[in-house]
Formats: C-alpha cells, structure tokens, sequence
C-alpha cells in the first residue's frame, strides 16, 4: 500500500548531472545525463514523488512532436521541460496503510481530482449513462480522461455523453454497446472495444441490478449473478490484453457492504446451481448480498494473477439515490424516505474515482475500499480458496455457453 507522508517535501539537493521532471500525470522522475538514464527514485533518498495542484497562472504545459512534455511561461516567454509545481512535489513511501486520509464519504469525485490532468488516458465505464456510473464518467472526462460508456441502451449512452461534452469542449466521450445479460454481447463489445483501441488504462465495473424479480438471462443463469459478476468476469478477461499492456492500469470493481450479508462462506456453496439457483430458492436481496461479495472475490482473484495490474473493490455508499431500486416500488419508496440522509450520486462516484486514479495507490493493489479509505472486507470475502473457485466456476460456466453457441451456430451452418 502506498500512502502521502505529511508535510515531507524534499531538501536534498540532487547530485551533478541529475534533473527533476514530471510526467503528464504528476509521477516525478529524475534525467541522469551522463548516463542518459531515467528512473523514478530521487538518486539520494531513494523515495519517489508526485506534483498535484494547477499549474502557476500564466502556464501551460503542452505536448512536443516528439512526446515530450513543455511548460510555457507566458509572462516571461519561455519555455521548459521543467514542471514549476516540482518545487512543492510530495514524497511518498510504502507503508502498511495511508498516513491519512485525504478524503472521506463527504468528497465528491470532482474534489477527489482537483488539480488532476488526466490527459492521455482511457476509461472504460459499464452502466455510465446514468447514477454513480455517469458520474464517474463526467468526472473522469472533465479532467481530460477519455471515456467509453458501455450501456446496454447505446441511445443512452450517446444522450449522456453528449451530456458531458455539452459541458465542456474537446472532452472524449465514445459509446459501446454493452448488454449483461448476454455473454455473446460481452464479447461483441470486448471485440469492438479492442479493434478500435490498443491500450486502457482504466477499467470500472459499475453497471449492477438491485431487487429484480426472478429472471433467467439468454444463456440460462440468474440475472442477478450474471449482470453483477459474470458478465464483469467475462469482460474483464477478453480486455486483458488493452489492460495489461498498459504501465499501472487500474482495475475498479464496484461491490458494496452487503456483501457481508452473503450465504456464500465455503467452497461448497460456490456452485452453478446456488451462484445460479432455481426460482424457488431465489430471494432477491440475497441474490444481490451473493453477487457482491463474487465482485470482491474476483477482485482479489484477479489482483493475484495480474499483478501488473492494480485492482480494487469499493463501496460507493448505502442507499444511494441512483436508479438502482428501479425495478422495486418497495425500495424506490425506501429509498426516497433516506434521501436527504444518504450520498449524493457525486459523492456516491467519489471512492471509484479514487481507486482509478489516486496517485498515492500506485503499486498497491487487491485492496477494498468505503469512503475512499481502505478497510476490511468480511472473512469470506478475504478466503482466497474462495476466491479461486469462484474463478474456476465462473470460466466453466462460460465455456459451457460458448460451446453451446457455437454448437448452434455450427447446426445453422448445415
């Protein structure tokens, strides 16, 4: 874990032939011209830094032909590889836990990224043409990411990032349509995703169902479990390419603390007929405590097996005021009572905004956060024996729909 140390900036001066840079998004590094080497450690402390914050006014930074990163000083015309906030760049070192927290369940995501420039990156958002996904995606967006929305309505989609770009110019948004409750559509839009970019950078599985009645997806499981895990697991893994090929990518599955409510607590219970139930064992809260902590599972799964990959699970809040009780009049009128007593859908977008991009979690990784702290999960979601066999369930569970349809489409060929 990696935590900002209070009021450390460094006075060591650097050695003959060294020179202090940034890069687009606030990492330090340091030149070394007898060399011709970088690195990221200070070359005397051995610490590393970031620079937050806008720039001085009369600055710019730009982008040379080359890819190199220029400040211009307006006011005294000139022009500099070097960042003018590196006078007040912050030291950071690896710690068990943050030295403190920055933000709390009050911040909003916008205040999260104040003085962020996320410019160069791309961010693919699940369910972000409405409540705490759209947020995430507005915010990310007006701090220079580019966006993908990936909804199951792509007329939505393009309504909310037209949304986004109303407010500000030469923002990025694209539209890919994406429908949980198809395995085959998962993998149409990982396809369509990956022909049309190389790299992401980052990746949020916000898109989930709260309280619905009983529904069998096209491919034969639960709604529930499918829209909320398996689909995101599926995702995921046909994204890894664009992911892993991209230096501190970020993987953000958003779960909540119902998880602690889950049946699920051993192996045995991790199976395609109770991930999957029949409809007289369906509950639909259940449903919903299950498929969350399998959000938290296949984080911390994943977080082991793509190390080069940081991955996170968070709670974005309790009873938010999203249209996630859509589907309930029973928890819309609930929900409506705890109103004024709840996060709003910007605060509620904060903590995933965190995980994705808070320079201080570089390196750390299967880690769950609330109120854009770290804490602990429950017992279960922390059994790793869990956690690999809900990996192991979850791929033969896919296999079996992808052979079946492709045994389909074999019979329609004849």
């Amino acid at each position: 874990m990696v935590g900002v140390l209070n009021d450390s900036d460094s006075e060591d001066e650097l050695p003959p032939g060294w020179e202090e840079r940034a890069t687009l998004d606030g990492n330090v590094y340091y030149v070394n011209h007898y060399t011709k080497g970088t690195q990221w450690t200070h070359p005397r402390t051995g610490r590393k830094k970031i620079v937050e914050g806008e720039l001085p006014s009369g600055w710019d930074r730009c982008v040379s032909d080359d890819g190199k990163i220029l400040f211009v000083d307006h006011m005294n015309r000139t022009t500099t590889y070097t960042d003018p906030r590196l006078a007040f760049a912050t030291e950071y070192r690896e710690v068990s836990q943050p030295v403190r927290q920055r933000f709390d369940g009050s911040s909003t995501a916008l205040s999260v990224l104040h003085g962020r420039d996320l410019r160069g990156k791309l961010a693919l958002i699940t369910g972000a043409n409405t409540g705490i996904g759209f947020e995430t995606a507005r915010s990310l967006a007006l701090h220079g990411c580019g966006i993908v929305l990936a909804c199951r309505d792509i007329k939505k989609a393009e309504e909310a990032a037209k949304r986004i770009q109303q407010e500000k110019e030469h923002t990025f948004c694209d539209t890919l349509q994406l429908d949980l409750n198809s395995l085959h559509s998962v993998r149409e839009a990982a396809e369509k995703f990956k022909q049309k970019y190389k790299t992401l950078h980052i990746l949020i599985l916000n898109a989930g169902v709260f309280a619905i009645p009983y529904t069998i997806t096209e491919d034969g499981y639960e709604a529930v479990f499918q829209i909320n895990h398996l689909s995101h697991f599926y995702l995921t893994l046909l994204l890894e390419h664009p992911l892993r090929c991209c230096r501190n990518a970020r993987v953000v599955v958003v779960s909540s603390e119902s998880h602690r409510f889950s049946s699920i607590q051993s192996v045995e219970d991790i199976h395609p007929l109770t991930l999957s139930p029949p409809s007289y064992k369906y509950w639909s809260m259940g449903a919903y405590n299950d498929s969350k902590l399998c959000n938290i599972l296949f984080a911390q799964e994943l977080a082991k097996r793509w190390p080069s990959v940081s991955v996170f699970s968070c709670h974005p809040g309790n009873m938010v005021s999203s249209e996630l009780s859509r589907y309930s009049w029973t928890y819309r009128l609930l929900f409506a009572i705890v109103r004024p007593f709840t996060k709003s859908l910007e605060q509620a977008a904060s903590t995933s905004v965190f995980c994705a991009t808070a320079p201080e979690l570089e390196g750390a990784t299967g880690v769950y956060f609330n109120n854009c702290y770290r804490c602990e999960p429950s017992n279960a979601a922390l059994d790793p024996t869990l956690a690999t066999r809900l990996w192991n369930v979850s791929q033969e569970m896919i296999i079996s729909v992808v052979k079946r349809d492709k045994l389909w489409y074999d019979l329609a060929l004849k």
